[in-house]
């Protein structure tokens, strides 16, 4: 965080220099709405459609929670009409990001029902991944068409038929993950992950979690989170298991040399692909981890 406070102390001091008490660029053209991530600027852009320019501050494949912002990202978001945040704690850097802006912020799973952490320093706090249950991601498209209207009133009935049909499409997805998860038998029905991200699939789906580390941090697995899970893969004869893209599957490997467990796949959490990937969209994304989790649980081809 050292080099997010270097970073908001110079722009600040441009700021104040010029004579303004925030931070704030001239805007030109369309309204611009600036995302923490990728999968929130897929959800904007099915909402937004042809009337604002949807951005996203990380690029795909990058790791949201310890992410640091660069000047290039402040001068971004200065530019910025609307900036839209996860919040649950997901983005640790952002407060001290949109300080001196004077865009508005909304934080889109206001209204979503939070799963609590249940171990190390963070449990009793919400598990910030509410977007992986198409359920709740039908209340972040009521926050931001909310948002955009405010922003653009003249586009209403464009945003609200835009959102009606995104969430008739979230609606089948969540029916697809649910039926596709559905079939495994009642010993197989436990998903094991590097981090615990997947809480509000695995309710969804009826599936038991265990997980290596509850929150991706700057710090390697400790060989007592290992043992847990090797304990837990062993005790409820688990098939497979998985880890997320953004991170090393290394601590995962481990596990699978000590039980002999499959390694089940790569799933997605924290980050769309680029366009020619597995997962260059929100939906396309949910489709693949239940497909992935589906078939390695059953020894099934993917």
């Amino acid at each position: 965080m050292r080099v997010m406070a270097r970073i908001a102390a110079v722009l600040t001091a441009g700021a104040l220099a010029a004579g303004c008490s925030s931070f704030h660029l001239p805007r030109t053209g369309e309204p611009v709405v600036l995302t923490t991530f990728t999968v929130l600027a897929d959800i904007a852009r099915n909402v937004a459609g042809e009337h604002l320019r949807v951005e996203s501050l990380t690029k795909p494949g990058s790791e949201i929670h310890g992410y640091e912002p660069t000047p290039g990202d402040m001068k971004r978001a200065a530019k910025a009409d609307l900036i839209l945040d996860n919040g649950m704690n997901l983005e640790a850097w952002f407060d001290q990001f949109v300080a001196d802006l004077d865009a508005e912020r909304v934080t889109v799973s206001q209204g979503v029902a939070p799963v609590p952490i249940t171990s190390d320093a963070y449990a009793g706090k919400p598990n910030p991944h509410a977007w992986m249950s198409p359920l709740n991601v039908q209340t972040y498209v009521d926050n931001m068409v909310t948002a955009f209207i405010r922003m653009a009133p003249e586009h209403e009935s464009a945003f609200r038929d835009n959102a009606a049909r995104y969430k008739l499409r979230l609606q089948e997805v969540h029916d697809e993950l649910v039926g596709a998860l559905s079939d495994l038998p009642r010993r197989q029905r436990a998903l094991v992950t590097c981090e615990g991200a997947f809480s509000y699939l695995a309710r969804d789906a009826g599936l038991s979690e265990s997980f290596i580390w509850p929150v991706n941090a700057e710090r390697q697995a400790t060989p007592q989170q290992i043992t847990q899970v090797i304990e837990y893969v062993r005790d409820h004869e688990v098939p497979a298991v998985f880890c997320e893209s953004t991170v090393s599957d290394a601590p995962m490997q481990r596990v699978v040399e000590a039980t002999g467990a499959r390694f089940g796949g790569v799933l997605y959490v924290d980050s769309l692909s680029t366009g020619d990937g597995p997962v260059p969209t929100y939906l396309d994304l949910i489709r693949h981890d239940a497909e992935t989790i589906a078939a390695a649980l059953t020894g099934s081809s993917p």
